[in-house]
């Protein structure tokens, strides 16, 4: 009942449209009961009295109003669908803005596909759903209603055998819509995979046809392919038997009024225009309930993408545990204070962790992969929420900023850029999109981008592709810096930013990364030892643990964790060394 009032809400904007289409339905509907009316009428009166002039009248008359009927269609057809796509578009954008506001979580969980199907399919069948529903079962209900009313009229003894007949299929209906139900849920999980398997292949067809791996993605696509087609046959299984075993019954409701009308007739119990009339107007008491059967698989359709809809517009927002001091600009000082933070269905990532970094320091986080190094970056701007500890940035607990306020004075460069469908200055514009043209110009050239940009034909207003296909790494990496200037952060993290470039390009960025960080708190995540020596303090991040911290000098000197691997960066090392590196770091803390 919940869910129906939730899909009602949809119907208020267009209340008028839909006010006239389910007046127009009705009018359909009562044109129809018309036909079996004047039937009875030129069989007991006109055609017995030879009144040919009303025979003729009627005729004229009935290809008038069914002339009328078809504008009606007509208007149900066109403004029914507009009302229904109005619906969806309106759901769609609920369901966008809801997906705008989860947490990061949500997607460590959920596929881009799945969650793009919900967004197509799904709210497809809805908006059939949002037309056709109130439609179909207004017009049925009362052609059901109404011819039952004129068959025993006609013969109410005859009308009530007929009426009887109802409740068994009832009974098989509902047995089988269940079965059809529970498919249908299993069908839509089934095409979300499809499209999360398509949707990966996709993006990643550069990466498969430079590892030759064609054959290998044909392999993973027929899995999810194969499922759905297992998926929809169970869903087709179930409702071949429902449609069959309902169709079965109203074929005998036709038998039963043949054998017990021609029996009345037998008997005398009803003459002939009589028992003409009312096997013409059994079918329009068949009819509505065959165009109700018909309608059940919309509805299953329907209805399972309503609620899946649903399963996300449930799911908790971000902004839950937002705070309520809104900053303007930070001095920058940041502070972890017995940090604890694990991801769902993982070990503990980060235990115990407590650094501070002052007012426009520079530090850096070196050690092997999955130590958690991410992951603190992460935590900052509250990608994810700590599970214990705190952490503060000038003396005030993170978690009482609006996360609005806060991710405006964190800029964040890492080393897989995403750049958006669109030309280059949208692209620089997404770090503020309030600036002028002379901020963008400005940035690009404090990025080292500038005279790239000018040197293309089109200039700022160059289309980049998807996710900046056209454009090299280091391109891309210096666009993405380019919007950081416009951003104007007070914090800076550095996220693996030069990692995958070579050395040419790595000091061209570095040059930019360096002018990017002055006067800026900033953190960087690096592998390249040689781009941090600099850094007012290096960690050492292993398994969750700050292992040593200390000046690249100092460090050095301590001949830990962090000479090992430096020694394994600028020194010739066999391969046992390299192994067992992340031993030697578990056994220095």
């Amino acid at each position: 009942m919940d869910n129906l009032k939730r899909f009602i809400v949809y119907y208020k904007p267009h209340k008028k449209i839909f006010a006239l289409d389910m007046l127009a339905a009705f009018l359909v509907a009562l044109i129809g009961m018309g036909y079996p009316i004047i039937t009875n009428l030129m069989l007991d009166d006109f055609i017995p009295n030879q009144r040919i002039e009303l025979v003729i009248i009627c005729a004229i008359s009935l290809l008038i109003v069914y002339i009328f009927r078809m504008f009606l269609r007509y208007f149900i057809q066109y403004y029914g669908h507009i009302m229904g796509v109005r619906m969806q578009a309106q759901m769609r954008s609920d369901l966008f803005n809801k997906l705008e506001k989860l947490p990061y979580t949500y997607y460590d969980e959920h596929k881009t596909g799945n969650l793009m199907s919900r967004m197509t399919n799904d709210l497809q069948d809805i908006s059939e759903l949002a037309h056709h529903g109130p439609e179909n079962i207004f017009i049925a209900g009362f052609t059901l209603i109404a011819s039952f009313i004129y068959l025993c009229f006609i013969n109410w003894i005859l009308a009530s055998i007929i009426f009887a007949c109802l409740p068994f299929l009832v009974f098989v209906t509902s047995h089988f819509r269940k079965k059809m139900r529970k498919a249908m849920m299993e069908s839509r999980i089934a095409i979300a995979n499809v499209n999360s398997s398509l949707e990966s292949s996709i993006s990643g067809i550069r990466v498969t046809k430079a590892f030759t791996n064609t054959e290998k993605e044909k392999e993973k696509f027929e899995i999810t392919n194969n499922e759905f087609v297992r998926a929809r046959s169970s869903a087709f299984n179930a409702m071949g038997k429902f449609f069959a075993s309902s169709q079965f019954i109203t074929d005998a409701f036709n038998i039963l009024v043949l054998l017990a009308g021609g029996i009345f007739l037998y008997n005398g119990q009803i003459d002939f225009a009589g028992y003409s009339t009312f096997i013409v107007s059994v079918n329009m008491f068949i009819s509505p309930i065959n165009q109700l059967i018909n309608f059940v698989e919309q509805f299953q359709n329907g209805t399972t993408g309503f609620k899946r809809f649903l399963e996300i517009m449930d799911e908790e927002e971000e902004t839950m545990h937002d705070g309520t001091i809104v900053c303007d600009k930070l001095n920058g000082e940041i502070v972890f204070k017995n940090v604890g933070f694990r991801y769902k269905s993982s070990k503990e990532i980060l235990d115990n962790i407590s650094f501070t970094v002052k007012k426009g320091e520079k530090i850096a986080l070196v050690g092997p992969s999955g130590g958690g190094k991410t992951t603190i970056c992460h935590l900052i701007p509250r990608f994810y929420d700590i599970e214990s500890g705190k952490i503060s940035i000038d003396g005030i607990d993170i978690r009482n900023f609006t996360l609005d306020s806060l991710r405006k004075q964190i800029g964040i460069v890492q080393q897989d850029v995403f750049l958006f469908g669109g030309t280059i200055k949208d692209n620089i514009l997404y770090g503020r999109l309030d600036a002028t043209d002379e901020e963008v110009i400005d940035a690009a050239k404090k990025a080292n981008i500038y005279d790239y940009i000018t040197s293309l034909p089109e200039r700022f207003e160059t289309e980049i592709g998807e996710r900046g296909v056209k454009l090299s790494g280091g391109q891309k990496q210096r666009i993405s810096i380019a919007r950081i200037f416009l951003k104007n952060p007070s914090i800076l993290i550095l996220d693996e930013a030069t990692s995958a470039l070579d050395n040419t390009t790595e000091m061209l960025i570095q040059n930019a990364l360096d002018e990017l960080s002055k006067g800026r708190t900033t953190i960087i995540v690096a592998h390249r030892l040689s781009t941090i020596k600099s850094a007012d303090e290096i960690m050492v991040i292993s398994s969750g643990h700050i292992l040593e911290k200390g000046s690249h000098e100092d460090l050095i000197k301590l001949n830990g964790a962090y000479k090992t691997l430096y020694d394994l960066q600028f020194r010739d090392s066999d391969s046992k060394e390299f192994k067992n590196l992340h031993e030697k770091i578990e056994i220095t803390r």
